[in-house]
């Protein structure tokens, strides 16, 4: 954080000033001491003999960018994408691949080849897994993002959210998981997962990450819900961070 010279300087030059003054000070009015300023007590790091271990599972925090081919921005505006051809054309880039990332159930790809071509973005159809679209600048850009869900056939929602990058459609968010509720709070992606413990949820904010740019997981919160699945009175709201107990991710 930057610190003015200037401010500094003049903290000097008052604190003679003020010793004068307090020393010309009566009884009377006088300034007293609040008592001694509690000793801040940092971090202790345990057990700092442990050698350091080898990653061996995959980082959550991992981008997985990828460029989707064959997909016309008109005028550089997401509102004027067909939500399916993108899904299509994410999809078909990735044949016959059901994890990871790019992974998609072979019966929920065989669907998304059966929804009709004329469907609309908020319209449902019935049996077609691609849900209706939502849009959000997730980014900062000043330009909305392509929020997308795919039901998976296991019960499982896939979300992916698509971006622009100089005219290119890129893919800059995809998790697949059994999910309770998603919400778009600022430019936080909120997913809320069920925890084992009842009376508990999982909620997972996915920001943007400019540096590898794409959607991460920033946060990972385990918050209290009624019996009707809402937060708690006393939890902060979504896209809060709650300090006791949240994880920030690197």
């Amino acid at each position: 954080m930057f610190r003015s010279r200037r401010g500094r300087g003049h903290a000097v030059l008052l604190l003679p000033a003020l010793g004068l003054l307090l020393a010309g000070c009566g009884s009377a009015g006088s300034l007293e001491s609040a008592g001694p300023t509690p000793q801040a007590v940092g971090p202790a790091r345990l057990w700092p003999q442990l050698p350091p271990t080898k990653n061996e599972y995959p980082d959550d925090g991992e981008a997985v960018v990828e460029v989707v081919e064959g997909i016309d921005v008109p005028g550089r505006d997401l509102h004027k994408v067909d939500p399916l051809a993108v899904v299509r054309a994410d999809l078909a880039a990735h044949p016959r691949t059901d994890s990871g990332p790019d992974g998609m159930p072979a019966d929920t790809a065989a669907a998304i080849g059966r929804c009709p071509a004329d469907k609309k973005p908020d319209q449902a159809v019935r049996g077609c897994p691609v849900l209706q679209a939502y849009y959000r600048d997730l980014t900062g850009s000043g330009k909305d993002e392509l929020v997308v869900g795919i039901r998976f056939s296991q019960g499982a929602l896939g979300i992916r959210v698509y971006s622009l990058d100089e005219g290119r459609l890129i893919r800059i968010m995809s998790t697949a998981e059994e999910v309770t509720r998603v919400e778009l709070a600022g430019r936080d992606l909120i997913v809320y997962e069920p925890a084992q413990s009842p009376g508990y949820e999982f909620r997972y904010a996915w920001s943007w990450d400019a540096r590898q740019r794409a959607m991460l997981p920033a946060r990972i919160e385990i918050v209290r819900v009624d019996r009707e699945g809402s937060p708690q009175p006393d939890e902060p709201s979504s896209g809060s961070a709650a300090p006791s107990r949240s994880a920030d991710l690197p």
